[in-house]
């Protein structure tokens, strides 16, 4: 049954679990199957759903892939499963382990405009020109300095900031002052989601150990976006048990603007020394024309998995180029 919906590679990938497995996945691969079907195959060996993390995201990859394999094992075997984005798993275990990082577990959680608004008004009450201090740019930095795992103190000490942002000063001071305010409220912003997992990870061994062991098989997906904070979350609940299974492609990593660190899945290796690597480099989705020029393109990336993507469908129609003066044109 396995075997006739996978091809080589993705069967491959679904069977291997002994060791860390690094998946390389084209584009139009057939990814989100190999997931599935690996989780699928987890909980056909014997692990219990609630053994089994996938951190995805997207709430919508979550939710295909979560219907994908309910209708491989049926919707009974697959209930328990801890499959979602990093952020909303990370807030489920931060609200079960509130009491350990100063919390209520009923929290509340800022989105993105209720931060904004708590930054712009320490901008005022700390009488900074809000020219200079644009709520949404100070907003970005502190984004930035959660995203590093930086507390106010480290952020204010580190001349790597510091030099950078020697026209925003204050920006620590802002950082502090907002951290505390979030803390009187009983609110965590959404990076905090991050920030607060890996200090309860990082500072209480005895929660850490807890989630390693409960978690006998960890599955990431879109390896090439991860940040610093979510790799670190991932290497301590992977410290003890190597059983790791992540999924990307380097050529496909474009939100280095947004923290995404690319090394996480260029140093795969040297992270867990005994890894395997699979490539999927089948294209299901294109036509041969198309292939043929990302990877015309895409063989000049200075650092790269070297992979060889191929398509069995028809050649399709040559490929148009249209330059134009700009953007909008």
């Amino acid at each position: 049954f396995w075997q006739s919906e996978l091809n080589e590679s993705q069967w491959s990938a679904v069977r291997e679990c002994e060791r860390p497995l690094l998946v390389i996945a084209g584009a139009g691969s057939g990814k989100t199957r190999v997931l599935t079907y690996k989780i699928a195959y987890l909980l056909e060996r014997g692990y219990a759903p609630w053994e089994v993390l996938a951190l995805t995201f997207t709430n919508k990859a979550a939710k295909e892939m979560n219907e994908r394999i309910s209708n491989i094992v049926g919707p009974g075997r697959a209930r328990g499963l801890w499959s979602g984005t990093f952020h909303s798993i990370f807030a489920r275990i931060l609200r079960a382990e509130s009491q350990n990082i100063g919390f209520d577990s009923n929290f509340t959680i800022y989105d993105s405009a209720d931060s904004r608004s708590l930054i712009k008004s320490i901008i005022k009450e700390l009488k900074l020109d809000d020219k200079t201090y644009k709520p949404s740019k100070v907003q970005g930095r502190i984004s930035d300095a959660k995203n590093r795992l930086m507390l106010p103190q480290e952020y204010a000490a580190d001349p790597h900031f510091t030099s950078r942002d020697f026209r925003l000063e204050k920006v620590a001071e802002i950082y502090e002052a907002y951290s505390k305010e979030l803390l009187k409220n009983d609110a965590m912003d959404f990076d905090d989601l991050l920030l607060y997992t890996f200090l309860l990870f990082d500072k209480v061994e005895e929660v850490r150990k807890r989630y390693a062991q409960r978690f006998r098989y960890i599955l990431v997906d879109e390896y090439q976006d991860t940040n610093y904070a979510q790799h670190a979350i991932v290497s301590l609940l992977t410290k003890d048990n190597h059983n790791i299974c992540v999924v990307g492609d380097d050529a496909q990593s474009i939100y280095s603007f947004r923290g995404a660190n690319i090394d996480n899945i260029l140093q795969f290796h040297r992270q867990y020394p005994e890894a395997v690597t699979v490539k999927l480099e089948r294209n299901y989705r294109s036509t041969q024309n198309i292939v043929d020029a990302a990877n015309s393109i895409i063989r000049h990336n200075k650092e790269q998995i070297e992979k060889t993507v191929f398509s069995e469908n028809e050649k399709g129609e040559k490929i148009l180029l249209m330059p134009s003066a700009s953007d909008k044109e």
